[in-house]
């Protein structure tokens, strides 16, 4: 079982989340929008090292629960915590999809689908523009 983070959350206006963010980050983060498939920087990267949310820099994800899926983003079987994100019922669009938020921001970062590989089955379906990256 992952390690806990134990976030405190953080809140700001919109104001002051369009000061921090590129228009493309506010767009997918804060209005839960999605970049085009195939389009994200981080989609390709095979370096060692942690995702982390481009809002407020939480540890997110480890580049060795990455994964490649076929679906166009950034796809991981496991968070870096159980605590690092948070999961929701997300019916817009007229689908049943479960939304993935940074727990400690409450950015929009994708969606879970039970599609993944083993051992959870579970894939994260992430937008790059949600991710910052460190290499170790």
């Amino acid at each position: 079982m992952p390690e806990s983070a134990n976030p405190e959350k953080i809140h700001k206006t919109e104001a002051e989340w369009r000061e921090l963010l590129t228009p493309q980050q506010f767009h997918v983060m804060r209005e839960k929008g999605t970049e085009k498939p195939f389009t994200g920087a981080l989609l390709n990267n095979h370096e060692s090292g942690v995702y982390h949310c481009g809002s407020c820099n939480a540890p997110l994800f480890t580049s060795d629960k990455k994964f490649d899926s076929g679906s166009g983003w950034p796809s991981f079987w496991l968070p870096v915590s159980d605590d690092a994100v948070e999961a929701t019922e997300d019916l817009t669009h007229g689908m049943r999809r479960i939304e993935v938020t940074c727990a400690k921001c409450g950015a929009h970062l994708g969606h879970l689908f039970p599609d993944g590989p083993n051992p959870t089955g579970m894939r994260y379906c992430i937008n790059s523009a949600s991710l910052g990256f460190e290499k170790r």
